[in-house]
């Protein structure tokens, strides 16, 4: 029988696809989100939308200090790219990337694991729709969880603690039908880099580019399109 476990949730679709993923899998789920100076509170609220809706057992929110951050155009340093072809965001790192932030995550899930006596961590990273970032691919989740196995005492103990990547092989049209499928509102989740004032989304950014096209390939309407239609 699955016990606690340790889900990072963003607000966006990814993350909200792997917290209804684990409590499926029968995980008492406990979610972490993080305030690191992003540009927008607006995923936070998601966030916090999502896991009421998914019944996570709890949900916290970190304060970060914001400086950690600084140099990425997520956290107001450059403008956010807009209008890129698919083909253009495979091409190297973007300004968007924020420097070692799912390092920096992952590490205080760890923690946040340990102390609850879990030995499983959940992340909504994709090595197909990742964006260029380097903390996305397989490499980084395997090599952190070794890492995690070497560096606590509940690793030590038992060599048992797992980053469970669920999404990491799947397209973006492929994890959507998955989240359908678990009953998740994607109504709820917000994926846009720079969101107006009311929240809707640019259209623009990379991330909004990749969420038309996983609604596209799912063959469904994206809920936040027709809300802000």
């Amino acid at each position: 029988m699955p016990g606690p476990a340790v889900i990072l949730v963003s607000g966006g679709l990814d993350s909200a696809t792997v917290l209804a993923m684990a409590a499926s899998d029968g995980f008492e789920c406990h979610a972490v989100s993080f305030r690191y100076g992003q540009r927008h509170e607006l995923e936070l609220d998601a966030a916090t939308r999502v896991c009421r809706s998914l019944q996570a057992a709890s949900h916290r929110v970190i304060d970060l200090d914001t400086a950690a951050f600084a140099g990425s155009s997520l956290t107001g340093s450059g403008e956010i790219p807009r209008g890129r072809s698919i083909e253009e965001l495979g091409e190297g790192i973007p300004s968007t990337y924020v420097p070692a932030r799912n390092l920096v995550f992952l590490s205080y899930a760890l923690g946040i694991a340990e102390g609850i006596g879990s030995t499983d961590l959940f992340i909504g990273v994709n090595a197909v729709d990742y964006s260029g970032y380097p903390d996305c691919r397989p490499a980084f989740i395997e090599s952190f969880s070794t890492m995690a196995n070497l560096a606590t005492r509940i690793g030590i103990e038992t060599g048992a603690i797992r980053v469970h990547a669920p999404l990491q092989e799947l397209g973006k049209g492929e994890i959507i039908q998955r989240g359908l499928e678990l009953g998740v509102d994607y109504g709820l989740t917000v994926s846009c880099y720079a969101p107006g004032v009311d929240g809707a989304p640019c259209g623009e950014c990379d991330s909004c580019i990749l969420r038309a096209r996983g609604f596209s390939e799912a063959g469904i309407e994206d809920p936040l399109t027709r809300r802000c239609s």
